[in-house]
């Protein structure tokens, strides 16, 4: 297949066509259709695959290349009456097999029993840029829409010509279709059986409006739930291959530092262990993981290492070091900010420093990998299947239709699985080795040597006039990110920018990427204006916002808190922020509590209201604003990467702070459902207004305006 052309994601567009070209990914797919029987398969041609995806932070750019006009077969209904479904998109934990299938089921009208998923394979699965950007919803919940209606429409054809009668009086039902006529009906399984059928998607798209859905909208349990519970699913670190061995990767002992002296003996003279160097690239495999350890431990080497940046001095390097060119990158400006500045009757300057912090998923990177008849099959846990795919041929100089990866349903990413690190480790070994391998990194690795959710400084200089309105709002991000970075406020003069540094430490995306920093600085200078102002916070963010969906979430979240709080006890607080991305809206409450005398913080209680369209799964949705809730407080109040001379100095869950059971308040998500809005996705958005609302809060309690991520490290006090 033309990978040049297959990069690209942008809207999708369809077009009629006849015999369409057979590419390789096409002749494994009706390989695989051989296996599920004949039936109904649906094509969909397209100008492009999916629609506009955001790529990650230093990830290759998807957009500018054309992609082939055809891409096959997202949905089969099989003989059997079991409907397949096919997606590049990858679970992580976020639900999305359960909400897909559930959108399959209700336009094809079908038990939601009936659906399974095909996730993540690039031999099955349509191109996919990845699992990122909150765009599993927005772009594949259209999309099996539009497949599952084409199916269903095909399948009222196959039965009227069966009864010589017009498709118009049919019905499509509980996987059945009846002629209210005659009383007949046939099955969907009945109307597959003995047949090969496809259909291309038609022009028009009639798909059910979401006030009519049955299945979606509802709040069905997990796919594979008891699986997952039990302990019951496998992932990565649990396959196990005929032969196969446990790989290690030799670790240089900082950032940058290069092999100086080299000496592998002692480990090639122990037994059934293969010793792998390339470049300044060391592994092991042996038969298990002790022993694959054990020789790792045997190699000796020198490392040649650079002096480098610590945590204690990043914010400065950051301001100090921006590429001059940078500011090209993104300049957002209208209106005068000096003449804003002058109208204005309270002027508020502040600094904002966001830390380096680390994913932390469950699961740490783990790649099987195996070369058989010239083919290379990597199982892992990736957000980008594709990409890892096209990494994986590059580097063994190998046709990409000879590469497949297979995505496990992966236990947790957040951003941080973007790279095919330990894919290429995996497959290194195998190569050499001739047995599949399996490595899986430790705890300390994943800490250590994946990326990180990169440090910022944001400076803000803003104005309010006497009425409460806003004059002037400048706002600068050094080295965090674009996401997020615009305000939703009206104000007349603006200049926003975002500039670019070198990086420190290796960065990408994060769960919200630069939103996260760019919302915490903007809600918390917004309260501190409002306080400058003497204004109520939330009237004074009303008094600023148009935009109805903002100011609903809003309206929402303080009437289920009980905004105005008084306050009934010394060291209580309550603080409030919101905010938008990526087309839904949040807003938060929250309840702090501070003893002055310790420095403990706690915080007691958190109110979110989420709007982001029509909700697909109730429960699903709840689970992802919650956990986005619980994951923010880590980011808000202790977790922060140390290092110094390039290395992290708390690689481990010991020593690097996530929020622990004690650390969970009361939590009450609100979600809104707007069944005339199409859905958006959830995945990030609900963790932006966390920080800014915690931080509020906290002034609220002690007047002492923290403007530094995290908040409170090692407690008040001593902050």
């Amino acid at each position: 297949m033309n990978t040049a052309k297959e990069r690209l994601v942008a809207e999708p567009e369809r077009y009629e066509f006849n015999a369409p070209p057979i590419h390789q990914f096409e002749l494994a797919r009706r390989e695989f259709f051989k296996l599920l029987g004949a039936g109904i398969a649906v094509f969909m041609v397209a100008k492009d695959a999916l629609a506009a995806q955001e790529t990650a932070p230093g990830s290759p750019s998807f957009h500018g290349e054309e992609l082939p006009k055809e891409i096959t077969s997202w949905l089969h209904v099989g003989e059997d009456g079991t409907v397949t479904g096919f997606t590049g998109k990858a679970e992580m934990g976020q639900n999305i097999r359960t909400s897909l299938s559930q959108t399959i089921a209700d336009e094809l009208r079908v038990p939601f029993a009936s659906v399974r998923l095909v996730m993540g394979d690039t031999k099955l699965t349509p191109f996919d840029a990845g699992t990122f950007g909150s765009r599993t919803t927005p772009t594949m919940t259209p999309q099996f829409r539009r497949v599952a209606e084409a199916a269903r429409n095909l399948l009222i054809g196959v039965a009227a010509k069966e009864w010589n009668v017009a498709p118009e009086g049919l019905v499509a039902a509980d996987a059945k279709v009846t002629d209210p006529v005659s009383k007949r009906s046939l099955t969907y399984a009945e109307l597959a059986r003995g047949k090969t059928l496809a259909q291309n998607l038609p022009a028009e798209d009639p798909v059910t409006p979401a006030t009519e859905w049955k299945i979606a909208g509802k709040p069905l349990p997990k796919v594979d739930g008891r699986a997952f519970l039990t302990g019951g699913h496998k992932y990565t670190s649990d396959i196990r291959l005929e032969g196969m061995l446990y790989g290690r990767v030799l670790r240089p002992p900082s950032f940058g530092a290069t092999l100086a002296s080299y000496d592998d003996t002692a480990a090639k003279a122990m037994s059934s262990v293969v010793v792998v160097r390339d470049g300044d690239f060391v592994g092991v495999a042996a038969p298990s993981a002790h022993e694959a350890q054990k020789a790792l431990d045997a190699v000796r080497t020198q490392w040649k290492e650079v002096p480098q940046v610590s945590s204690k001095e990043i914010f400065s390097y950051l301001k100090n070091n921006a590429e001059p060119s940078s500011s090209e990158r993104f300049r957002r400006e209208k209106g005068s900010i000096t003449e804003g500045l002058a109208a204005a009757a309270h002027r508020l300057d502040a600094t904002y420093n966001v830390a380096y912090i680390a994913h932390g998923p469950p699961e740490p990177r783990a790649a099987v990998a195996q070369f058989a008849d010239g083919k290379l099959t990597v199982w892992t846990g990736t957000q980008r299947p594709f990409a890892n795919r096209d990494e994986l041929a590059g580097v063994f100089h190998m046709p990409e239709s000879d590469v497949r990866v297979i995505v496990p349903d992966t236990g947790a990413a957040y951003g941080g699985k973007h790279t095919s690190d330990a894919a290429v480790e995996a497959a290194r070994l195998a190569r050499a080795a001739g047995k599949p391998v399996k490595v899986v990194w430790t705890r300390e690795e994943e800490f250590t040597w994946a990326y990180f959710r990169p440090a910022g400084v944001i400076e803000v200089k803003s104005g309010v006039a006497a009425d409460g309105k806003l004059t002037a709002w400048e706002f600068h991000n050094y080295h965090s990110g674009m996401s997020g970075i615009e305000t939703p406020y009206n104000v007349a003069n603006q200049l926003t920018q975002y500039h670019q540094v070198p990086l420190v430490l290796r960065s990408g995306s994060y769960r919200g990427l630069a939103a996260t920093a760019n919302h915490f600085a903007r809600e918390t200078h917004m309260d501190a204006l409002a306080r400058a102002a003497k204004a109520d916070p939330l009237e004074f963010r009303l008094k600023n916002l148009s935009n109805a969906r903002m100011r609903a979430v809003l309206e929402a979240a303080t009437k289920s808190f009980g905004w105005p709080r008084k306050k009934t006890q010394e060291g209580q607080g309550f603080g409030l922020a919101c905010g938008d991305e990526k087309g839904s809206y949040v807003a938060a409450c929250a309840e702090a509590a501070v003893d002055r005398a310790s420095g403990d913080v706690r915080v007691v209680r958190v109110v979110e209201a989420f709007e982001c369209g029509a909700i697909v799964n109730p429960d699903g949705l709840r689970n992802q604003v919650v956990g986005a809730i619980i994951q923010g407080l880590g980011g808000a109040l202790f977790e922060a990467v140390e290092f110094e001379n390039g290395r992290i100095k708390n690689p481990h869950f010991a020593t690097y702070r996530v929020p622990r059971f004690r650390d969970v308040p009361e939590i009450e998500a609100v979600l809104l459902d707007r069944k005339d809005i199409p859905s958006a996705g959830a995945g990030e958005t609900p963790i932006m207004a966390i920080a800014p609302a915690v931080g509020n809060a906290l002034f609220d309690a002690t007047g002492i305006r923290l403007n530094d991520l995290p908040l409170v490290p090692n407690g008040l006090r001593k902050a």
